[in-house]
């Protein structure tokens, strides 16, 4: 059960607001959330299972302030009332949430950026197309059966993996050979066009920039993604020889590239994020703070929605020092220091209830 913003409340009462700590999982995104919170004047913290945090001391600006270590994400849940003592506000990303799993991560019982009713509907694939469908976002078409694939298909499972154990199948015994049964997953269409991962901002206390119902939205920047070992399996050609030999091409996120679309499609970019953020208010409340589109762009300039991540995602990395489209709201801000910015401004305006949960 999501933990009730009334006990968020009351644990918020007993903060020292002039103290507040920015927390986060030693994993992902941490580095620019470390270096943006820093940048606005607060300490930080960072959350360590069992890995090396060594690494940090080469990137000091990135390192967070105190390491908080536990022998597993779930001793969290255990643990928040030490975390709540240090004023800690807890900043989700893909993988603090994944591994912690969705049910944990509602149940932690510290302060945490944006609303935690939107695990729920991100997770799940089914509900995710109704949100998305809902908000009259073209999606690729979904099959249902896995008999009736009779074109190139991508087959996901639910949560955030980074794509790994995504495959495509064009045919049914292809995807008898792909498929993991102990994961419930959903298949859709393989849209040819080139992938685009836009990255949003959405502040409900905001009220100059690009209106909605209420508050404002803001698009940070564009990444594409390098996957492995997908691109290098398809420049050797004779796919179907290589799976005979026990290579599958897979979709496993290894690093992100910056992008720059043309500019006609940012009207139809921004409008998609309009009625994804509209649709979220009418359905759970809102989401707020971060989130990123997954998007295929066609020959025709049709934009097509696959997924959406509804927290920062690890294509804002390269755009720590900002992106030609975040100067143009303010040089120099990444995801990570504008989610700093956010709980800076609810905390001078008395509003941390607005955007935590």
């Amino acid at each position: 059960m999501v933990v009730s913003k009334d006990r968020i409340r009351r644990i918020l009462e007993r903060y020292d607001k002039d103290n507040l700590v920015i927390a986060t999982a030693c994993s992902h995104s941490s580095m620019q959330i470390f270096d943006g919170a820093r940048k606005e004047g607060f300490k930080t913290l960072g959350i360590a299972v069992g890995q090396k945090t060594k690494f940090y001391d080469a990137f000091p600006r990135g390192k967070p302030d105190e390491f908080f270590y536990i022998d597993s994400y779930t001793h969290l849940l255990d643990r928040a009332d030490e975390l709540t003592k240090k004023n800690v506000i807890i900043i989700p990303h893909g993988s603090f949430v994944e591994y912690m799993t969705p049910r944990n991560f509602e149940e932690l019982e510290i302060p945490t950026f944006g609303n935690r009713h939107v695990l729920g509907w991100e997770s799940d694939r089914d509900k995710e197309r109704v949100w998305l469908e809902g908000a009259g976002v073209e999606m690729p078409h979904k099959i249902d059966d896995p008999k009736m694939i009779d074109r190139p298909v991508l087959v996901k499972y639910d949560g955030a993996k980074g794509g790994r154990g995504f495959f495509i199948a064009k045919d049914y015994p292809d995807f008898k050979l792909g498929i993991d049964h102990t994961q419930k997953f959903s298949i859709q269409e393989y849209i040819l066009g080139t992938r685009y991962y836009v990255h949003f901002f959405y502040s409900p206390i905001r009220t100059d920039g690009y209106r909605l119902s209420k508050g404002v939205l803001e698009m940070l920047s564009i990444d594409r993604r390098d996957e492995s070992n997908i691109d290098e399996m398809y420049k050797l050609g004779a796919a179907e020889e290589l799976k005979r030999l026990g290579h599958y091409p897979t979709f496993v996120v290894t690093g992100n590239v910056p992008v720059v679309v043309r500019e006609s499609l940012l009207p139809k970019i921004m409008d998609m994020g309009e009625k994804v953020v509209e649709k979220s208010l009418e359905l759970f409340g809102g989401m707020l703070g971060p989130f990123c589109l997954e998007c295929i762009v066609t020959d025709n300039l049709s934009v097509k929605v696959f997924e959406i991540s509804s927290r920062i995602v690890a294509g804002t990395n390269p755009f720590i020092s900002g992106s030609p489209y975040a100067d143009l709201l303010e040089p120099g801000v990444s995801t990570g220091r504008r989610i700093a910015q956010e709980i800076k401004y609810a905390r001078d305006h008395d509003l941390l209830p607005e955007v935590l949960s």
